[in-house]
């Protein structure tokens, strides 16, 4: 038929593109407008073949074949289809697997089937050559695009290059039309910066009362850090005397320790790449608010069902995104059974019981998973800040992060 189609092996694309804008292949040196790469990829490949795009596949590798934020942002995108392959890790280094055979099959698939007469390879491993000379059997024109390599010379397999019927560079102005670099050398962009109800969670104080509730403890018990590290917002993470820390917290809960020592709301100092974080326990939560029913008790198999169909269809899984999926469905389902004003009062802090189920569901779109061996911590602040932004709509309040 006469139509085209467009294969893309997403770890060719963008692991060139990172070598080419930031001088290694880790995607994690980039950041992509996967919008505006998509629409380019579809306006290129009109024009080349000079017939309208049927659809574009998109294979990429995923751990436990679990479709990745990215990935759900474009598998809802019109005339776009994305095909998942395992993500291994062997050696300290990230693999895919099954990438390279799901596209020889799609290829093939197609052109026995004759469902376009043009078919642009955007790929550069050699394992796809006996797919690319079937495809030609068939009477499909076969274009290879390849990505600008950084040092100037091939980044493709030479047989598949010969084999081609045509064959066309993407170079460094198309790439940057939709790809970035996350460091300022070339034409890198700068940084992102947090957003704004970020920073507001990070430098909002704890509740008076969770901080009253603490023990006192002498100067000497309590733990000087060596350096705090700053914060989001720029400043130094204050570090609040008499407070225990875990190690205390279960001394005194050890058999045989003095009952009366036990502390009433204890509160917890934890110490990350944000800084030292003081975090009141469950105890210290307000009758009405440890009371609140999650939103699975809430919800009915139907809603349920609506749910899985919403996220799957609409939901993008960007971190602030997800927070304010969950709790607008939350506050809907609550309707008017409890007063928010407990719940606003708690700020920065979400119920123990709600905070654990919203993390989970964030899990269902890969966020909270290691990036680079290491968990994102950027993803939890945001998916909080994004419940928060909900809660603050309800209630008519209005947060401001503090000044830099």
């Amino acid at each position: 038929m006469d139509r085209c189609i467009v294969l893309v092996d997403a770890g060719y694309l963008l692991g060139a593109a990172a070598s080419l804008l930031a001088g290694e292949p880790s995607r994690s040196r980039i950041t992509v407008d996967h919008t505006a790469l998509i629409q380019g990829l579809r306006e290129r490949a009109e024009s080349d073949t000079e017939q309208p795009l049927l659809r574009i596949y998109w294979f990429d590798g995923a751990p436990d074949r679990v479709p990745q934020p990215e990935h759900r942002r474009l598998r809802v995108m019109p005339r776009v289809t994305v095909r998942l392959g395992a993500l291994t890790r062997s050696d300290g280094r990230w693999a895919q697997k099954g990438v390279d055979a799901a596209m020889h099959a799609e290829l093939t698939e197609l052109a026995r089937n004759r469902a376009c007469s043009d078919v642009v390879l955007v790929t550069g491993d050699g394992d796809l050559l006996p797919g690319m000379m079937a495809a030609k059997e068939h009477g499909v024109a076969v274009h290879l695009w390849a990505v600008q390599a950084a040092d100037g010379d091939y980044n493709q397999s030479e047989d598949l290059v010969a084999e081609a019927d045509e064959r066309r560079v993407l170079d460094r102005a198309w790439i940057t039309q939709a790809v970035r670099a996350k460091e300022l050398t070339g034409v890198c962009a700068p940084p992102p910066v947090p957003r704004p109800e970020i920073a507001a969670i990070l430098s909002a104080p704890l509740p008076e009362s969770a901080l009253a509730a603490a023990p006192e403890r002498s100067p000497e018990e309590v733990p000087h850090p060596a350096a705090p590290r700053p914060n989001d917002t720029g400043a130094p993470a204050a570090a609040h005397k008499g407070v225990p820390t875990p190690k205390d917290l279960a001394a005194l809960r050890a058999p045989g320790s003095q009952p009366e020592r036990q502390p009433p709301s204890a509160t917890l100092r934890w110490s990350s790449d944000k800084g030292w974080v003081d975090r009141p326990g469950a105890s210290s939560e307000p009758p009405e608010v440890a009371a609140m029913p999650t939103l699975a008790q809430l919800t009915t198999a139907e809603q349920r069902w609506a749910d899985r169909e919403e996220d799957i269809t609409t939901v993008g899984g960007d971190p602030y995104e997800v927070g304010q999926v969950f709790a607008r469905r939350w506050l809907a389902r609550l309707g008017e059974q409890v007063q928010f004003q407990g719940l606003s009062g708690m700020y920065p802090r979400i119920p123990h019981r709600i905070d654990g189920e919203l993390l989970r569901y964030a899990a269902r779109f890969g966020l909270l998973a290691h990036k680079d061996d290491q968990i994102d911590e950027h993803d939890r602040y945001a998916i909080r800040a994004g419940f928060w932004r909900e809660i603050d709509v309800r209630t008519g309040a209005e947060r401001t992060p503090a000044a830099e």
